[in-house]
């Protein structure tokens, strides 16, 4: 399942976002810090005052006394009974929000002449004020968030606005059409140009890299076929003397019969070359279980020198349609490749329904390592060809084209079994009639 990936407005718009946010909660914070330090400053400096105004009075007039009014009450802490309880073990000081009778106060507690005096301020009203001027403040922050989230998310808009119309120029591009270029306006920034322009040099150079490649593949195709033509009809013209001893006989047709397998052969990389897309248009009704029976004997020479054996399990009567020379080729190079890497034993290859060929080998055999390793080097269309033949990279993209599966399970020591399942629209077929067989044999043997 691929990664979904956020858009670079995206990333710019959250960034900002986070930025306005942490920016605002420090400033409240820092309003909320600066507000308590003030606020208790506030309150010392008034009872300060106020209890040392009514010690100054005292001092001029010791009769004069202390009148309560709706929000300052005055103690004397002579008698600790006339104290409110919550004031009695307050400590030398200011204390902020103590309960007394209800309501909420800020404290002075000083001692004088050792008994404490003790001015309370009742702060309930100015509390609730304050609480909602905080809201007030918290609605404010709240509504400078979404105004400037607003603001970002626009200006994000516009900021990266070029850089998604220049990739979904680029996105427009098809591989298929050369002569293409990346336009940007006049008004475009000196970075988009540098892109643009890094772009529609790599476009160019491209297409002249495909130039030569398709003019390649055409020399290719004549200079390639020329040779093993004339191998070809060398060899139908020595088989068609007389004398000709057996086993020279046997093999001018061996020479014969490699050369037609690799003329097509080289038809089918010239294909897939020039065009992926035409192997689906050049099918063939193909017995699957003759045309087994017929690639086995082909490889039976490759087991030479060594103890091993080549069991086809009776197959049953399956038919595909699919395009013969890639079946050939794609099941050649699998049964190759277990011939090349084993010593000893049993190579069996079964034909099972649906269309699938299995290969089983005692060979040397590969650890789950080696085998992501080969699932590595086919995701990236390459590796190591090893003794020949097309190779797992190219079968991997044969594969890929015809919507077959390729499956490799393997022990280190004891073997490797190979699955090839054919399938996909058109591959597979009710099982063949005679004819069919005849047929489908007759073009892989003639």
């Amino acid at each position: 399942m691929a990664e979904r990936r956020t858009s670079f407005r995206k990333r710019i718009m959250y960034g900002l976002l986070a930025y306005v946010v942490a920016l605002t909660l420090a400033i409240v914070a820092h309003g909320f810090i600066f507000n308590e330090y003030a606020e208790r400053l506030v309150w010392q400096t008034l009872l300060d005052f106020e209890l040392d105004h009514v010690l100054a009075r005292n001092r001029v007039d010791p009769a004069h006394g202390w009148t309560d009014t709706g929000k300052i009450s005055f103690y004397d802490g002579r008698d600790a009974v006339d104290l409110p309880p919550p004031l009695r073990a307050l400590p030398a000081g200011v204390h902020d929000d103590v309960m007394v009778d209800g309501t909420e106060n800020v404290v002075l507690v000083r001692e004088v002449d050792g008994r404490p005096l003790v001015l309370a301020l009742d702060i309930d009203e100015l509390e609730q004020r304050e609480f909602d001027m905080g809201l007030t403040v918290m609605g404010s922050a709240l509504t400078l968030v979404l105004l400037l989230g607003a603001a970002v998310a626009w200006g994000a808009s516009r900021l990266v606005r070029p850089l998604t119309r220049l990739a979904a120029r680029i996105s427009a591009l098809r591989p298929d059409q050369p002569g293409q270029v990346i336009a940007v306006p006049d008004t475009a920034s000196e970075e988009l140009v540098v892109i643009a322009d890094a772009l529609n040099d790599y476009l160019q150079r491209n297409d002249r890299f495909v130039e030569r490649e398709r003019a390649f593949i055409d020399t290719a195709s004549h200079e390639l076929r020329t040779p093993i033509a004339i191998i070809s009809g060398a060899s139908e013209l020595a088989l068609s003397q007389d004398g000709v001893p057996a086993t020279t006989r046997g093999q001018l047709a061996r020479i014969r019969h490699t050369a037609r397998d690799v003329e097509q052969l080289v038809s089918l990389l010239l294909v897939l070359a020039k065009d992926p897309a035409q192997l689906s248009r050049i099918n063939d009704d193909v017995a699957l279980d003759e045309l087994l029976g017929d690639i086995v004997r082909d490889h039976e020479h490759l087991t030479r020198g060594k103890e091993l054996e080549l069991v086809l399990a009776p197959p049953p009567s399956i038919g595909i349609t699919a395009p013969l020379q890639i079946v050939q080729a794609a099941v050649g190079n699998l049964l190759r490749n277990a011939i090349e890497n084993s010593d000893r034993g049993r190579i069996t290859i079964r034909l099972e329904r649906p269309a699938t060929v299995v290969i089983a080998d005692p060979g040397h055999g590969m650890t789950p390592e080696e085998i992501s390793a080969v699932y590595a080097r086919i995701a990236r269309g390459g590796g190591d060809r090893g003794g020949g033949g097309i190779g797992l990279d190219l079968i991997s993209r044969l594969c890929e084209h015809l919507g077959w599966q390729l499956d490799i399970q393997s022990d280190r020591g004891r073997g490797t079994t190979t699955t090839l399942a054919f399938a996909g629209d058109g591959a597979s077929r009710a099982p063949h009639d005679g004819a069919d067989a005849t047929a489908a044999r007759g073009a892989h043997r003639d």
